[in-house]
């Protein structure tokens, strides 16, 4: 059975991790510095701080901002459900807005009207690696905490001025051969500046599942100067028990260093299932000329039923998951349905399937065979 999710692990990762086991190095130290280090040189941020998970890195986050206690946090309802749960954890009041169908993330006027409602802080998922039109969202004026763990590395468009000039995000729709780059194309390295590097503070989680995994943890960084120094504070303080230990760090470190070579191997899959789908009616995200946008698995908008599909793909030795099964609205559905609409239809109806470096050709083609035939 081919599984949904995979972590690339190879020898390189392997070795790292092994090599600080046999020097009984496994807490914070070196190599989270070297972490680090790797992701200001890779952002051109700031600051940055390894920590032990995404919601450590949101609750100070949201500490460096300095909002008063039980101040309210607005959330997309297809975000991550460990969000909702850190935001009130720490003492504050989570307002979940609904999302576009066709990008699966919050529109801009959600969160102006959020705002009207006492919204202080956004907390904004890019959800499946893409990219919004982030102007939209800063030029409102609300602070941005970005969440990156599945659009990590993605790249804005160099003439892009925060995004203003870019496709206004990827629509949710059959792809046309103009945003898939042919077989075998090599895609020019982006040159604009990456996610992350608008809001006030970005999360790269890095769990199992995140596009860049520790095994678990989180960097959390600042873009400015500014911002890092107010978050720097509180995290010069942090326990030990809150920062990454070396040996998620090392993980890291390869897995940063190896990514442009994953990234090929999922561009060159996600090529072939996007073109087995353009005949059917079932969609995807389409993306944006250029590129940008990581790619992270190959979610569908089904048209008909997700058990129906789930047992056509799995009689063919082929695992399909719910893309937003741990997302808010799946954990608050009951509540939070009625109101987000859009939101709790891509939840019944988005089917993710495999879409990772460690898949060989045989396998990828099995898929694509699915793609092209599902009721």
């Amino acid at each position: 059975m081919i599984q949904t999710y995979s972590s690339t692990i190879r020898r390189k990762e392997m070795e790292a991790v092994l090599t600080c086991m046999v020097d009984e190095k496994i807490g914070p130290g070196e190599m989270s510095e070297r972490l680090i280090q790797t992701v200001r040189e890779k952002t051109k941020c700031d600051g940055a701080v390894a920590l032990r998970s995404p919601s450590v890195a949101l609750y100070y986050a949201l500490k460096a901002l300095e909002i008063p206690q039980g101040s309210v946090v607005m959330l997309g309802a297809l975000s991550p459900s460990w969000q909702i749960v850190t935001v009130e954890r720490s003492g504050y009041t989570a307002m979940v807005l609904d999302v576009e169908e066709e990008t699966g993330l919050v529109p801009a006027d959600k969160v102006a009207e959020g705002m009207e409602k006492g919204g202080k802080v956004l907390v904004l998922s890019e959800t499946m690696g893409i990219l919004p039109d982030i102007s939209s969202y800063i030029s409102l004026g609300v602070p941005v905490i970005e969440d990156i763990s599945q659009s990590a590395m993605s790249h804005y468009p160099e003439e892009s001025d925060g995004g203003q000039d870019q496709a206004k995000t990827e629509k949710t729709a059959a792809p046309s051969s103009e945003s898939v780059p042919a077989e075998g194309q090599q895609i020019e390295e982006p040159k604009g500046r990456t996610a992350g590097m608008y809001g006030s503070y970005a999360i790269m989680g890095m769990e199992d599942r995140d596009i860049i995994t520790a095994g678990g943890g989180a960097v959390l960084f600042a873009p400015t100067r500014k911002d890092w120094s107010a978050l720097k504070k509180y995290t010069d303080a942090a326990p030990s028990t809150d920062l990454m230990p070396d040996m998620n760090a090392s993980l890291a470190l390869v897995e940063l260093k190896e990514f442009r070579r994953n990234e090929e191997s999922r561009r060159a899959m996600y090529t072939l299932f996007s073109r087995a789908i353009m005949s059917g009616r079932h969609k995807t995200f389409v993306r944006a000329g250029d590129f940008g946008s990581t790619i992270y698995s190959f979610p569908v908008v089904l048209a008909s039923g997700f058990k129906d599909v789930k047992a056509y793909a799995q009689k063919k030795g082929v695992e399909v998951s719910q893309a937003f099964a741990n997302s808010i609205i799946a954990l608050r559905n009951e509540e939070l349905a009625p109101k987000c609409v859009c939101a709790n239809s891509l939840f019944m109806r988005c089917a993710l399937f495999p879409l990772y470096p460690r898949l060989g050709h045989k396998d990828a083609e099995r898929i694509v065979k699915i793609l092209a035939s599902m009721p």
